[in-house]
Formats: structure tokens, sequence, C-alpha cells
């Protein structure tokens, strides 16, 4: 009950909504911030505070959606038709929060900012848990994950390629242009992607859901051990992941003095994890996915102190260690969403519900909480040691305080990651096992719900 292979073709078009995906992401943990706290005169603590409560409201809506997407069908299938409802949302919302009309208000700011986070949660789980359903196969379900991301990254160069165009050519107000820019690029190109998206792939017929009563639900989930683990990691690497992405223009700019190209040597980071996915699904299939994910954290702490080493002013080494650093950037989420198909077959088995979308609400939820707490922690901290974001006004030391947060937040959240993942208990022989019970499962139903009502 595996289902068929998706033709590379059939795949790219089902990961096309990750490059929008990608391009509202990044820009709100390395420009908006940074954006909304400097030429929108908000601040760096009340920035901090603002992105923090968006990201708390998730608490309420991923559940929610994951829920709502699991229970609520249509003829379309269970997915598809969220998705579509996303699109005009997310188009009003980017439009007024990347394009905004200064003076912007804290109240506008975080207004904007929650309803742009129910569109994106609509999108990303609707998508996620979509992706989780189109195979049953261990090996193919990273397949799935692996093309998703490297749309998702792929995304992230195309949108970057607009503000290190803008920082190119010295464009008048540069800080609002790139940032409207990328909002415009969200606009038009959501719409085409999820058009074919919807269009040519078809969702797998699912099996037939049991009745489950609340508590019985929740209790499932309290008990799943592989649930807990992955969701700890996922936490870690999110709070990790936007840590490094609202420093880095910091930290190019006033350590590594590159603010000047800072954008196009992002560029590099992220096309070291495309070119890489494919080196990551190889070792998924010979080690398996925990254990590809232990030796991507074990990198993580060893790698970053090389940051250290970038003389000032020196682009090329500071390219060759991004690109270093960015060969491993998207292993853990091609990995994890992987390993949450898995992990939603114990709780299909225990509980006879396919309730992929909530898993994947609870997936996207802990690393949007890991990212929540990082950019409030970031800008606590560098508050707190007294960085400022202008040109000439920080001393050495702080300088160097900034540096040693930039590279001890990856180290130690990678090291707790690794230890998490460690003894993670589903591998490729533990996920057949499963889905041969459940298959036996659906043959069975199938087959009392096919029966003549006359027979017994």
């Amino acid at each position: 009950m595996t289902g068929p292979r998706l033709s590379p073709l059939r795949l790219a078009a089902f990961s096309g909504p990750a490059i929008p995906i990608a391009a509202l992401g990044l820009p709100i943990g390395v420009y908006l911030p940074q954006f909304y706290a400097g030429p929108m005169g908000l601040g760096l603590a009340a920035v901090g505070t603002i992105f923090m409560l968006a990201r708390l409201w998730d608490v309420v809506t991923d559940p929610a959606m994951g829920v709502l997407s699991d229970r609520f069908p249509s003829r379309w299938g269970r997915r598809r038709h969220w998705i579509v409802l996303s699109v005009p949302l997310l188009v009003v919302c980017a439009y007024m929060v990347f394009v905004p009309t200064a003076p912007a208000t804290s109240f506008y700011l975080i207004g904007w900012m929650f309803f742009l986070y129910i569109g994106w949660t609509m999108l990303t789980i609707s998508h996620m848990a979509w992706a989780a359903e189109l195979s049953a196969d261990y090996n193919e379900r990273s397949r799935i994950q692996g093309y998703r991301e490297a749309f998702q990254l792929l995304g992230v160069p195309l949108v970057l390629l607009i503000p290190a165009i803008i920082e190119r050519i010295g464009a008048e107000n540069m800080e609002a242009a790139r940032v409207a820019a990328i909002g415009w690029f969200i606009v038009l190109v959501l719409p085409v992607a999820v058009g074919l998206n919807i269009l040519f792939v078809p969702e797998r017929k699912s099996a037939p859901q049991r009745p489950l009563d609340l508590g019985a639900a929740i209790r499932a989930i309290f008990r799943n051990l592989p649930l807990r683990r992955l969701l700890a990691a996922d936490f870690l690497s999110g709070f990790a992941g936007a840590a490094l992405a609202s420093m880095y223009i910091y930290e190019a700019t006033y350590v590594w003095g590159i603010g000047s190209i800072a954008s196009f040597l992002l560029l590099i980071y992220f096309f070291g994890g495309i070119i890489f996915i494919p080196v990551v699904l190889k070792l998924s299939y010979r080690l398996g996915k925990h254990r590809t994910v232990v030796a991507a954290g074990l990198f993580n702490v060893v790698f970053p102190p090389v940051i250290f080493l970038i003389p000032e002013g020196n682009y090329y080494v500071a390219a060759l260690v991004l690109l270093f650093l960015g060969v491993n950037v998207g292993t853990t989420t091609t990995l994890y969403r992987s390993m949450m198909a898995d992990v939603a077959d114990i709780d299909e088995l225990e509980t006879g519900q396919r309730r992929t979308g909530l898993f994947y609400s609870l997936l996207t939820l802990t690393q949007k909480l890991g990212g929540a707490f990082a950019v409030g922690v970031v800008f606590w901290t560098l508050a707190l040691i007294g960085f400022v974001p202008k040109q000439g006004e920080n001393t050495e030391a702080t300088l160097t305080g900034l540096s040693i947060v930039f590279v001890a937040t990856p180290v130690i959240c990678n090291a707790i990651v690794a230890a998490i993942m460690w003894r993670f208990p589903i591998g490729l022989k533990e996920q057949e096992a499963l889905r041969r019970k459940l298959d036996e499962r659906f043959v069975e139903e199938v087959e009392l719900t096919e029966r003549p009502p006359n027979l017994p």
C-alpha cells in the first residue's frame, strides 16, 4: 500500500509552493526585525517582543489548523482546499507587512503579523501533511521531503537575489526597498506555485477513519515517545536556525566587515544546502534517518567555531566558511519531516486515525516556538551586552560578545540534538513492520465496508 513512486516532474509541481514559503520565512528572521527596529523606528526590544508574541500565537493556530485539516476534507481531498484558501490571506498580509507606510506602530506590526502567521500555518501544515501522505515507504518519504526542502532552499537564493541586487545598485532607502521587493516576490509567485501544485498532483486515497474521543486522542500523543524526542530536537534546531538568521546581518556587517555583499554571501550558504541534499538522502538510506541527524548535529558542533577565524573584510574566507556551513542547512528539516510521517504511523496503529495534519502542526509549532524564543532571547541578549545596530557605535568587547553568541548558540543546541536523537526508536525495519500492520488493517476495513449488508 505504499503507492507508486512519483515522477520528478510531479514532485517538482508538488514542491513548488515551498519557494514562496521560503521567501516568506527567511525575511521574517533576517530582514524584517532589523527593518522595523531601525528604519521603521520601533527599537530592538519592542521588535523582539512583537516577533516572539506573533510566533506564540501559533500555539493556538497550529494545532487548530492541524485538527481542521484532518477532520474536514473536501471533494478535492484532505489538504488541497486548505492550501488554496491560504493564498488570498497570505497575499494581502504579505503586502501589508513588507510594504508598510512609515511610520509604523507596534499595533500595526503585531496585527498584520498575526494574520500573516494564520495564512502561513494553513499553507505549511497542509503542504507538509500532504507530503507525508504521498507515500508510506520509509525511504520514499525522505525523497519527497528532500524535493520539498530543495525547492524551499531554492526559494531562498531566489528571494535573496532581490535585496542583493538592490544592495549592489545602492537604491535609495535601501532597507525599505529590499523588504518591499521581497514582499512583491511573494505576492506574485505564491498564486502561480499553488496553481501548478493543485493542477498536477492528486491526493492518495486515505484509510477509513475510526471514531476517537478527545481523552484517548490526547493520551495517545503523550504516550508517543518518538514524537517527544522529535519535537524536542525540532525546537532546538529551530532555535539555533532563527538565532543565526536574526544575527547574521549584524555579524556580517559589524564583525566580518562585509555588509555590502552580505546577501550575496548568504546565497552561497543556501547553495551549499541545495547541492548537499542528495548526499543527505543517500546517507539516510544507508545510515537511517536518525543517525544521519546525529551526524549533522555533531558537524554543527565542531565546525561553527571556524567563524572566529574569518579575517575582517575578507570576502573569500567568509564565502568559504559559509559554503561549508551551508552544506548541512537542509539536513534536519528534510529528515525531521520524513521522520514525522513514520511517527504518525505509530499513532495511526494505536488510534485508527490518520492525524498527519495534527502531527505536522506540532512539528511546525516547535520549530516556530524555537524561532520565537530565539529572536526574543537574542535581541534581549544583544541589548544586555550593549550592542547598538549602528556603525561605529560598538566597542571591541561588544562585537566579540556578538560573535560568541553567534557561535555558541548552534554549538550548544546541536550537541543536545545529537544526544536526543542517538536512541531514536524508529528505523527502516521498525517502520516496515508498522506499515505491514496498517496495510493489513486497511484491507480488512475496506473489505468490511464493501461487503453487501446481507452477508455475514
